[in-house]
């Protein structure tokens, strides 16, 4: 398998797009990234440390990312498993004050069309 990396991805703080997760493998290219392009119409771009109330907010508008899918290699997601998740997803769980904290270093600076770097800074992770 070809693992797609664009090493010339920024994220939202202007440096070197960082890898997001190998374990569990997260991103629209399934390659650790939350890369992004033509094709993401959900602009994966957020990465995201889980929560439990991230989880079962996600489960409850119809997304269930804690169950696993192991005929898609899904291994279900457990708190403080990181994923990319949808720019747009994450502000509406931010406007139900469920979101996560983000990794700014490997989200990519296209989730800046969705939320400020502000309000990013404000939910930002220790890492």
């Amino acid at each position: 398998m070809t693992i797609r990396y664009d090493a010339e991805a920024k994220n939202v703080l202007g440096g070197e797009l960082k890898p997001c997760s190998m374990d569990p493998v997260t991103g629209f290219f399934r390659n650790g990234c939350c890369e992004t392009g033509p094709h993401d119409l959900g602009l994966h771009t957020v990465c995201a440390v889980m929560t439990a109330e991230f989880l079962a907010f996600s489960k409850a508008v119809g997304n269930d990312l804690s169950t696993p899918i192991p005929e898609s290699g899904f291994p279900g997601l457990r708190p403080g498993d990181r994923w990319c998740l949808c720019a747009p997803r994450w502000k509406e769980a931010l406007d139900a004050g469920a979101a996560p904290r983000v990794v700014l270093e490997a989200t990519h600076e296209e989730t800046l069309a969705i939320v400020t770097l502000g309000v990013l800074k404000d939910h930002a992770a220790a890492v």
